[in-house]
């Protein structure tokens, strides 16, 4: 049961004065994007801070105010000029003055008598608004005050900015956030003190009044003491909820996988070249945790190429000299097949059988592979979301590989786990992610990191090249197809787009086709799956030298002697997809390029973006340099999947306290695993708060 202390937050906001659905609505828009499911609460509105801060105490004299600044005049107001009859479009203006000039200040549809009202001619006013100079005259069009000089002391001297929408006015919103304020009750202190002294954290209330009614800049910098405070409770919720979530995703589990290590020593056997030290020491992670009671949750991270699928195999091996069955899902077909064209051999050397299950295989070809998983015969199935499906069934499933985390919500996460008794999971990525990111999105789950490339692979190097040296570029491609290289040609749109003028991979394709024939191929997302691998299997056994395609082929498309990538309006790409496309080629002992054409002028962060990619191919330098240019944002395309985009808390900013969470939600499960105590009765009313209800059902499940 939610605490009743909470029931003023959890009402809807439509309770405020002022705030009806229509307004309501408009507020969903600026309360974070995880909430929007439902309708806003008045509590929500506590987390909506301002970014910046305007300050009415700026009053110069008419004359000397800038152009676009907001500033407070006095005036003495002189006439007013309402529109001519029937002109609805024509504004209503007022022609005021000081001692320095005259301004007109101006109203579209305007009511004529409340301004009569408010500006009287004669009157003495102080005016505050942004400040336009049109033709060397001065003009100020809907100032956001007018006050009477006798009531100077109601002007805010200085006043909080929220982010808007279209629609909903700053007046309304600060209004409401001021009544939600009003009603936050005294809540019990859920930190420890000795961690708010060391951290230097004011108290929950303080720190949101202090927010919501700042005396300066500083004060609503996410860099300040109360910005910090907020984020560390949120972050606090956050890893708290991970830790109960994985608590009780390990008492699931209770078999532990142990082998005699033959099966996996063939297979070691079958490679043509031996481990990387990253590669042991991942492997022996996971034949610990397989050995251990409890359920495994370990996210393996590798760059582009690294091998993490040996390693999947070797985990296989393990589960299989137990006498259990393992599945690896991919996201996509191509990814699947690719999988299963490295996993079989391995599997025939090991004796073990393995199927691939994607929803190509139809009719008797698919009842006979679904038999023999469900009667154990194949150890080792590796597909697509076709796995989940209800007719696949295991004999005895001990291990789950899931592959480009990212690409798969917890959903999914769950339901294939569902298909065994528990199974053990591990999770592979390619898209290195930043510590930081890990201990946030990854919370629940123990990391190994593959650090080198697989001996041989020579470094790609990274030119950029402006759009308009193409012709040059493809000159210097007919030199090197003519040596008998591969090229993969990547382009951001399949077709072309009237709003956007970047270049189609179909006119890309038809323009490269005009002057190479029939060595260049196409492949694309919108084609069917047979096209796709067909477009592939041509451009593998070098019918086709030039691969035109989409991000499609980002993620482990494996073609060893492709050895240029040119990515076509590169500043359009963000440095993890830029790393990941370039991982495509220098997966031979060959040298490999990579040509990163941009449409000049670039932005700055665009700039930085294709110059800290020139200077390194280490993925994780790439990552945190990705988190420091855009904020924790979409750097792994996960929205969608269930990682959290935090409110308040930026990674950027706030990294260490994140690790500080970590630790402390750790420490207190450790402690009073049930939060029974007082100071767990305290986190109950935080994680409410921040909206992770899930968490405390669990406890209440055991």
């Amino acid at each position: 049961m939610r605490p009743s202390l909470l029931d003023p937050l959890f009402a809807p906001a439509t309770a405020l004065e002022g705030v009806g659905s229509r307004i309501a609505g408009l507020i969903a828009n600026v309360v974070p994007a995880d909430l929007t499911s439902r309708p806003p609460r008045v509590g929500d509105l506590l987390f909506v801070l301002p970014h910046s801060l305007i300050d009415r105490t700026n009053r110069p004299e008419m004359a000397h105010a800038p152009q676009g600044a907001i500033v407070t005049l006095k005036l003495t107001v002189d006439r007013h000029q309402p529109p001519p009859r029937g002109k609805r479009n024509v504004p209503y203006r007022v022609f005021a003055f000081d001692e320095t000039g005259q301004i007109a200040l101006t109203f579209f549809h305007a009511h004529q008598a409340y301004l009569e009202k408010q500006l009287p001619v004669g009157g003495e006013v102080l005016v505050s608004g942004r400040m336009e100079w049109f033709n060397g005259r001065p003009s100020m069009v809907h100032p956001d005050y007018i006050v009477p000089v006798s009531e100077a002391d109601s002007l805010p001297p200085l006043e909080p900015v929220y982010p808007l929408t279209a629609g909903l006015s700053p007046k309304i919103l600060r209004r409401a956030i001021g009544q939600a304020l009003a009603r936050l009750p005294d809540l019990p202190e859920w930190q420890d003190e000795d961690l708010k002294t060391r951290l230097g954290l004011p108290p929950f209330r303080a720190a949101l009044e202090r927010l919501h009614n700042p005396e300066s800049i500083e004060e609503i910098s996410p860099e300040g003491a109360s910005w910090r405070r907020i984020a560390y409770d949120e972050l606090l919720a956050s890893q708290l909820s991970l830790a109960l979530v994985r608590g009780r995703t390990r008492k699931l589990s209770g078999r532990p996988l142990k082998g005699d290590g033959l099966l996996a020593a063939r297979i070691r056997k079958a490679l043509p070249y031996s481990l990387t030290p990253s590669q042991e020491r991942a492997v022996a992670d996971i034949f610990a945790d397989l050995a251990k009671e409890e359920r495994m949750l370990r996210l393996l991270q590798g760059d582009v190429g690294a091998g993490k699928t040996v390693v999947a195999v070797l985990a296989m091996a393990r589960a299989a000299e137990a006498g259990g069955q393992s599945a690896l899902m991919a996201p996509t077909e191509l990814l699947a097949r690719q999988h299963f064209s490295t996993i079989a051999p391995l599997a025939e050397a090991a004796g073990l059988r393995a199927a691939l299950l994607t929803g190509r295989e139809k009719g008797r070809e698919r009842q006979a592979i679904l038999d023999d998983i469900a009667s154990g015969k194949t150890a080792f199935v590796i597909g697509t979301h076709a796995l989940f499906q209800e007719a696949v069934r295991f004999r005895d499933l001990v291990l789950t590989i899931i592959d480009e985390q990212h690409r798969f919500g917890v959903h999914q996460r769950l339901a294939i786990s569902a298909k065994g008794d528990a199974p053990d999971m591990l999770v592979m990525t390619a898209t290195p992610i930043p510590r930081t990111l890990v201990l946030s999105a990854f919370g629940d789950m123990d990391v190994s990191r593959l650090t080198e490339k697989p001996a041989g692979r020579k470094p790609i190097r990274t030119v950029t090249m402006p759009a308009d040296r193409l012709d040059e570029l493809v000159e210097r491609l007919q030199t090197a197809i003519a040596e008998g290289q591969k090229v993969y040609w990547i382009c951001p749109l399949v077709e072309e787009s009237e709003e956007i003028e970047l270049t189609s991979a179909e006119d890309r394709f038809a323009s490269l086709k005009q002057l190479f024939g029939d060595t260049v191929g196409l492949v694309h997302g919108r084609m069917a799956a047979r096209e796709k691998d067909e477009a592939m299997r041509a451009f593998r056994e070098g019918q086709t030298r030039i691969l035109v395609g989409t991000t499609v082929v980002e993620v482990g498309v494996d073609v060893p002697d492709a050895t240029i990538i040119v990515i076509e309006h590169a500043e359009r790409f963000g440095l993890a997809q830029l790393h990941q496309l370039r991982g495509r080629v220098g997966r031979s002992d060959r040298p490999s390029s990579c040509v990163l054409l941009y449409k000049p002028p670039l932005g700055e962060t665009a700039k930085r973006r294709l110059e800290v990619l020139r200077q390194t191919e280490d993925g994780f330098v790439l990552a945190e340099e990705d988190l420091k240019l855009r904020g924790e944002g979409d750097l792994l395309g996960t929205r969608q999947s269930g990682t959290p985009g935090f409110q308040i808390a930026r990674l950027e900013f706030h990294a260490e306290l994140l690790a500080a969470a970590r630790d402390d939600a750790r420490l207190v499960l450790s402690r009073d695993p049930e939060l029974s105590g007082k100071r767990g009765e305290a986190l109950r009313v935080l994680l409410y708060l921040f909206g992770k209800d899930e968490a405390v059902r669990l406890l209440r499940a055991g």
